[in-house]
């Protein structure tokens, strides 16, 4: 039965690649004696409850080979067809061409760009530390599962893998078990073209325990695989790597070979594998039903499982009622309503952006239990950290306190941001993360995600234009907001005071969608018409008498010269209107009345400014409109000097509104 159920996921896999003409099949034909020996005798899952809490995750790091996943979410029950799998990667199917989460029951999180999953593992595998250190008492497990991941060389050789097994290894993260499919192949051939390095020498480095099973000798070893894993579960103090060597497309053909890497097998060589295997069934897709019998019983270990922990939380509902009450408060995302927290909009002198995210910061992390993150290396200048006081004790996480609060991600941005993803994904927190906005070109591909897997993350990027000053153009973002602005499904908030911030940190912990908030280094001035009406993104800041003849658009510390130039106009007659901008994304989910009342479409006379590139301004600016943003790099020098350079100054904008009034 093992060796029919490991060829079942095998021959699946390369059938439904067959059919579809495009895949990858020699990871799922290497690698699926790992799968079948976690699924059938080690993962906790009960496939009638796929969200259940206590769960182990498995993370499928090299997502191209994601037929591995849907044939064993097909076999073991999760509620894939056999029409799902013979519609793999067409359009509108259960079946894509890489996992998703959100779309396929069972898969935990997206993957397929290279070494992000693995990442994404290790911040699941922080976030059950994290939780478990907090929930847990003698006698009651609440927390505790494993967090397995599967990946290959490619992932190995992205910089991200270094950056997250790394820090792993340094925050003694014990229930994490990597699994390494070592084939020595990706697309251009042989990895000794590029890569040779020592992999076992480089995780015993980054302190990880490191097993091997040869599956090249010995196949499909399930009991020497089964050996790993539980050494791996034996030791806490370390995670592991278990480095399987394989054959790339086993008992194919091409085994052995970068042809079968991202290539169907081809009819005949299907057939060919089928004959070596010895598959007993003739027609496509058909796998004997004493399979389902014999995977069945990993679904039914499962539900027993998760039998035994509801009557232990049970238990633990009376022993720690309490405690219990807050546990699935934080699993079911509930926080209390921030915007009737009065005190967040207590700003009354000019301050950065990035301190007053500091105090509404530290006010939400006395409200919101749930909350944790922090700093690539950058907290003291982020301002991200929760400060400890006398009545409340946030921590930081380490290997000696996993119930520490305060994130240190040292100096890995990309990283940082993929275990961030993870730890939400886990559930039960609430993460943020955060460095300089020009750093967050690191971080981009996993923020992508963040967006594309729909999570509420919130990335806390500061020092957001050339007002950074003397560190110079490598450190002053121009095309940062445009880029993060063009991802689908992302927030990107660029308050002007501290009302804006409560509001933006308001929205980012109360939506669905990541959140970037871009915060200033320097301090601006608090308005008394902003708060909570930041929420629609975009809103009159100051008015004038009756119709204006010039709107004045702006975000963030550029609002300033908006309300100084409408002053002056208003010397010369003019009448303008100031319109701050903090969330683009959310002004134009607003009705066209509430947008026509703030920008209305008679006044072509407008000004749009904003110490960025010019390409998100377009729009407002219409055919009339002027626009004042950074078509270069910035320079080296005091930031009052640089924005009096580059033209974000009062007198500018009184002399583009004119401009604009002439055409």
């Amino acid at each position: 039965m093992k060796q029919l159920t490991i060829n079942a996921i095998r021959i699946l896999s390369a059938e439904a690649i067959q059919k579809a003409n495009s895949g990858h099949p020699g990871l799922p034909l290497g690698s699926a004696p790992i799968a079948y020996t976690l699924y059938q005798n080690f993962l906790k899952f009960n496939n009638k409850d796929p969200k259940w809490d206590d769960r182990d995750r498995f993370v499928l790091s090299a997502g191209h080979g994601s037929m591995l996943d849907y044939s064993l979410l097909y076999l073991y029950g999760f509620g894939l067809t056999k029409d799902d799998l013979m519609n793999f990667r067409q359009l509108g199917s259960k079946t894509p061409g890489h996992p998703e989460y959100g779309h396929t029951v069972g898969i935990e999180t997206t993957t397929g760009p290279l070494g992000q999953g693995i990442a994404n593992a290790v911040g699941m595998a922080v976030a059950e530390a994290h939780l478990a250190a907090v929930f847990n008492r003698p006698g009651f497990p609440v927390v505790d599962h494993y967090t397995y991941a599967l990946c290959g060389d490619g992932c190995l050789e992205e910089g991200i893998s270094y950056e997250a097994c790394s820090f792993a290894g340094t925050h003694e993260l014990g229930k994490l078990i990597l699994f390494y499919d070592d084939n020595d192949i990706t697309i251009e051939g042989d990895t000794d073209i590029t890569f040779k390095e020592d992999v076992a020498m480089r995780f015993k480095a980054q302190n990880w325990q490191v097993l091997r099973v040869d599956l090249v000798a010995s196949p499909d070893d399930v009991n020497a695989i089964s050996a790993a894993i539980r050494k791996a579960k034996k030791e806490t103090k370390k995670p592991s790597i278990i480095i399987c060597k394989t054959k790339i497309g086993y008992g194919t053909p091409l085994e052995g070979s970068h042809k079968c890497h991202g290539s169907p097998l081809g009819v005949e060589n299907l057939q060919k594998t089928k004959e070596k295997l010895g598959w007993p069934c003739a027609e496509a897709f058909e796998v004997p039903g004493e399979v389902f019998a014999h995977t069945k019983k990993a679904g039914a270990r499962g539900a027993k499982a998760e039998r035994a922990w509801k009557k232990m939380f049970e238990e633990y509902e009376k022993q720690y009622p309490e405690l219990a009450k807050a546990y699935k408060a934080a699993m079911a995302g509930e926080i209390v309503d921030l915007s009737k927290v009065d005190d967040l909009f207590a700003f009354d002198k000019p301050m950065a952006t990035r301190q007053t995210s500091a105090v509404v910061l530290n006010k939400i992390a006395a409200l919101v239990p749930s909350l944790i993150g922090g700093s690539a290396d950058l907290a003291p200048s982020n301002l991200s950290d929760m400060k400890n006081t006398d009545s409340v004790h946030y921590g930081d996480f380490s290997a000696q306190d996993k119930s520490g609060r305060n994130m240190h991600f040292g100096i890995r941005e990309h990283a940082m941001a993929a275990i961030t993803n993870g730890m939400q994904l886990h559930g039960g927190l609430k993460c943020y993360c955060s460095t300089f906005f020009i750093f967050s070109d690191y971080c981009k591909h996993a923020i992508r995600l963040s967006a594309l897997m729909n999570i509420p993350v919130v990335y806390i990027l500061t020092h957001d234009s050339i007002g950074v000053g003397e560190d110079g153009p490598t450190h002053e973002p121009v095309e940062q907001l445009i880029a993060l602005r063009s991802i689908p499904n992302m927030k990107v908030y660029r308050p002007a005071d501290g009302k804006e911030t409560a509001a933006a940190w308001i929205s980012a912990l109360t939506g669905t969608a990541p959140t970037a908030l871009v915060l200033t280094r320097q301090n601006l001035p608090q308005y008394a018409a902003s708060g909570l009406v930041a929420l629609k993104g975009g809103y009159v800041l100051e008015d004038c008498e009756g119709t204006p003849d010039v709107l004045l658009i702006a975000s963030g510390s550029e609002v300033e010269q908006c309300v100084g130039a409408k002053a002056e106009l208003a010397k010369e007659g003019i009448k303008a209107r100031v319109v701050s901008m903090p969330c683009i994304e959310e002004f134009e989910k607003q009705s066209e009345e509430y947008k026509e009342s703030v920008i209305p479409s008679a006044v072509k006379a407008r000004v749009c400014v904003e110490a960025g590139s010019p390409y998100s301004w377009y729009k407002y600016a219409g055919d009339k409109g002027e626009i004042i943003g950074m078509s270069t790099f910035g320079a080296s020098g005091p930031a009052g000097k640089l924005f009096k350079l580059f033209g974000f100054t009062v007198e500018n904008v009184v002399e583009k509104a004119k401009k604009s009034l002439a055409k």
